[in-house]
């Protein structure tokens, strides 16, 4: 059971944006030894509240204490200073320097004048061994996994230090078997007395890691309750203000004509190493295919090969009917394929521009949004003000930067860019990362009303529940090839755990 001392107090903080409260009279306690899930919808405060915590931003009033001390954390060096560590969900990574540099970068050890790599290396090693962080440290950043970046990132924080230690949204990009890897690490890291803050949407994920939770609505407090007294539907209904339903309802699909065809697909990664590796499966129309397995084993490369976005060095990508392998992203996109990004920072939005701008992307040289080469702006901020209401995007205006909204909206605009497209063919790579439970629920309605009208969904995603709830059929990934194909209600959680590491069904036509 951990300490009752509260090493951190947040009392009546308040974060006001010009007008707007993003934190409203928040309170929270962190207790020495223990894992406290911080709750809410996107939007909500949440991160904000630990950016106060973490020195990257001002608070506009209240009062923080660490270890009973009043502080006054006004930049990430101080909080350093006092312990607090913190694990972004969009990680703050150089992509050219090696998994070394960016653990050590601005807490670097010398010998004399210069650095001393071989020290950092082997206190990294011992680190990594000790919290099953298995990364090479020599390797660059843009050469590893998502998941291996995430690892890279508590690393950091544990080569600086600190003991109280927070995780935004830490399992996004993880499977379920590195989940509860990394919730043992957690447990692990408290026993050893240090302190958790865990920024979750997973409900599960609080039930199986948390020993308490504070629940924040629209900037506020709810109110902190220990996890074994409140259920997940109640967390839900306290994280939203309403009865969310946690079940999908998924009526009879109605197949139609094929929309997509793979044929024997190969693709190579950026080190021109063989990815894909002759991949072959239809998808129809008014049908959800899911794609599972473990990042790494070629869904990126698939989804850049159907996309456009990567070459294909042999095979087919047939989209309706006609041969679109190598074609350009513009001729993809006017084939009618809509295409949600699992990175929607990197790959979904332009940060700069405004809200209504992200939401023209695709189309902006089209009429009604041009004309003649001239951009009709009043006619582009009503469509935005239109998809804004249907799709509940939280934003003050049309005009405010994309790069102003939280994680959950920003995906919001690529989810109503995409779905309002009236294309045949959706592919959706992670499209509920980072979500609540509010959100996730309104998307996957949106999914399945395309499946309704008779669109073709290829779901990529490493969340085994939306995998099982969402898809009519599911394909395992491993290696760059189909491990098995199985139906979600002839399988379970295990056997496509199973499947995604490499062991295939017996009687499996991939067997």
């Amino acid at each position: 059971m951990e300490d009752m001392t509260n090493v951190i107090e947040m009392r009546h903080i308040v974060k006001d944006f010009n007008g707007f409260k993003a934190n409203n009279d928040i309170n929270l306690t962190l207790r020495k030894g223990e894992i406290l899930a911080l709750l809410g919808e996107n939007g909500a405060g949440k991160s904000t509240l630990m950016s106060i915590l973490s020195g990257l931003i001002q608070p506009t009033s209240g009062t923080i204490k660490v270890r009973e001390q009043k502080v006054n954390i006004k930049n990430p060096t101080i909080a350093k200073d006092l312990g607090i560590g913190m694990v972004h969900q969009h990680f703050m990574l150089m992509e050219s320097f090696t998994v070394l540099e960016n653990i050590i970068l601005g807490h670097e050890t010398t010998k004399g004048p210069k650095l001393d790599f071989k020290k950092a290396e082997k206190q990294i090693k011992t680190l990594s061994e000790r919290y099953n962080l298995n990364v090479d440290p020599q390797k660059k950043i843009s050469e590893i996994t998502v998941a291996q970046q995430q690892r890279v990132e508590i690393l950091k924080v544990l080569y600086r230090g600190a003991d109280i230690m927070i995780f935004d949204e830490p399992t996004a990009v993880l499977t379920p078997q590195e989940i509860t890897e990394f919730i043992q690490i957690l447990h692990e890291l408290a026993k050893e007395g240090k302190s958790i803050i865990l920024i979750t949407h997973k409900l599960e994920e609080i039930e199986r890691a948390a020993d308490r939770v504070t629940v924040i609505r629209a900037g506020q407090s709810v109110g902190t309750f220990a996890v074994a007294n409140v259920d997940n539907n109640r967390l839900a209904e306290l994280m939203v203000g309403r009865h969310v339903n946690m079940q999908v309802n998924k009526p009879t699909e109605k197949v139609g004509r094929t929309m997509l065809q793979v044929e024997d697909l190969h693709v190579k990664n950026k080190q021109n190493v063989a990815v894909v590796k002759g991949l072959s499966f239809n998808l129809h129309a008014g049908e959800i295919l899911g794609v599972a397995g473990i990042d790494g084993n070629g869904q990126d490369e698939l989804v850049r090969a159907l996309t456009g976005l990567q070459h294909v060095d042999s095979g087919k990508i047939i989209i309706d009917g006609e041969d679109m392998t190598n074609r350009k992203v513009r001729q993809i996109t006017e084939k009618g394929v809509s295409y949600i990004p699992a990175d929607r920072q990197k790959y979904g939005l332009i940060l700069p521009f405004s809200v209504s701008d992200n939401l023209a992307l695709q189309t902006y040289y089209q009429e009604p949004f041009s004309r003649h080469n001239v951009m009709h702006y009043d006619v582009i901020h009503e469509h935005a003000q239109k998809l804004i209401k249907q799709f509940d995007i939280r934003t003050t205006s049309e005009r405010m930067p994309v790069s102003d909204l939280s994680g959950g909206n920003q995906q919001k605009v690529i989810i109503a860019r995409e779905l309002s497209r009236n294309s045949n063919l959706v592919i959706a790579f992670q499209p509920t990362r980072g979500l609540d439970v509010g959100a996730i629920e309104y998307i996957h309605n949106q999914l399945l009303n395309e499946r309704a009208q008779g669109k073709a969904i290829l779901l990529i995603s490493y969340e085994l529940d939306e995998i099982m709830q969402l898809s009519d059929r599911i394909i395992v990934l491993h290696d760059g090839r189909i491990s098995g194909e199985v139906k979600p209600e002839n399988t379970s959680d295990e056997e496509l755990g199973l499947l995604m590491t490499g062991v295939k069904k017996e009687g499996s036509a991939f067997a």
